[in-house]
């Protein structure tokens, strides 16, 4: 309370963007690092087939974002349809760091459940202050 923190966040934006796709799309998402430590990106939740170096564990699938530096994401979404999210995936960095993928399903396809009335998104998370 009554003190300022300073934190890492994507396009001045806490939680960061929301990303809306098909089912089935193929997504580019270029992160250009301007904080002071290296990251990776994880879209949790996406499985990714065939494409694991785009993952974003970092020092498993990918090595960390340098500051100043950008790496452009290649997306392959599959199956998933619905919200999942995508967050940092380096120590502290997870906190601040993250945002959901809507999945909307393709043109003349319904959703796998009952069509929603409306939406809200929310993104529920630990206080990091």
């Amino acid at each position: 309370m009554c003190n300022t923190s300073t934190l890492l966040v994507v396009n001045n934006s806490y939680p960061g963007p929301e990303i809306r796709v098909h089912r089935g799309d193929t997504v580019f998402v270029n992160v250009h690092n301007r904080g002071k430590y290296g990251f990776t990106i994880h879209w949790h939740g996406v499985k990714q087939p065939r494409n694991p170096w785009f993952d974003g564990p970092e020092f498993i699938t990918q090595c960390p974002i340098r500051p100043r530096t950008n790496f452009t994401y290649k997306i392959i979404l599959s199956e998933e349809i619905g919200t999942l999210w995508w967050h940092a995936h380096s120590d502290w960095t997870r906190g601040s760091v993250h945002g959901a993928i809507v999945i909307l399903p393709v043109e003349n396809e319904t959703y796998p459940f009952p069509t929603p009335d409306g939406e809200q998104t929310i993104i529920l998370g630990k206080d990091i202050f």
